[in-house]
């Protein structure tokens, strides 16, 4: 089984000799920390990397002042990261997500490669933490036929995080419905039937007011 790594998702490319997996019938997966302390939150990226072999997508600081860590790669590795971060995040671990079969265009939406020219519909589902927002993504387009177009966490957004989506109108309420049934630290799971050509435009990829 081939293993396209986090970072080649993320940069939407494909490697020319694809990693074989050690372990049979895994899958990527991802695991995503938010930490209220940005000290406590340096110290646990830095116990997962000693405890396992795992990929640091990214870590940093996101607003109001918190830290964001994302790990990926086997299952088995992530999920010991998992227990690493814990450990050392102690009480500033704010909200955390584990993905054992993360999706692909989960990873894509984060930076989008363009945008829709038709859709019929779009999905806002806003959460509270940026943990949510990943799984929210995850479970909206294993669960519906729709197509992820975006992913913003936490800055400029005063420590919400936003996922948008796309598709028919049916799709898109049925993927919302999935979260909603998640209560996946929600704020708000929206649907616009019929999407102004203009506005999306403005509103796929970007969503700050000032670019």
């Amino acid at each position: 089984m081939s293993y396209l790594s986090h970072e080649a998702l993320l940069r939407g490319v494909q490697p020319s000799q694809p990693r074989i997996t050690p372990i049979a019938g895994a899958e990527p997966s991802l695991a995503l920390f938010e930490f209220t302390s940005i000290a406590q939150g340096m110290v646990a990226a830095d116990a997962m990397l000693k405890r396992t072999h795992v990929d640091l997508l990214h870590a940093g600081t996101v607003q109001p002042g918190h830290y964001l860590v994302g790990v990926g790669g086997e299952v088995a590795d992530v999920e010991e990261a998992l227990k690493a971060g814990r450990d050392a995040g102690a009480d500033s671990l704010r909200d955390v997500v584990w993905l054992p079969g993360v999706h692909p265009s989960v990873l894509h939406a984060f930076r989008p490669q363009s945008v829709p020219t038709e859709a019929t519909a779009l999905g806002i589902i806003e959460t509270l933490t940026a943990p949510a927002a990943i799984k929210s993504a995850d479970v909206a387009v294993k669960g519906a036929s729709i197509t992820l177009t975006s992913i913003r966490l936490s800055d400029g957004l005063g420590g919400k995080s936003l996922v948008l989506l796309m598709g028919a109108v049916s799709d898109v309420e049925a993927a919302l419905e999935l979260v909603r049934v998640q209560n996946l630290a929600l704020v708000k799971a929206v649907v616009i039937p019929q999407l102004h050509a203009e506005f999306m435009a403005q509103v796929i990829g970007e969503t700050r007011f000032f670019r």
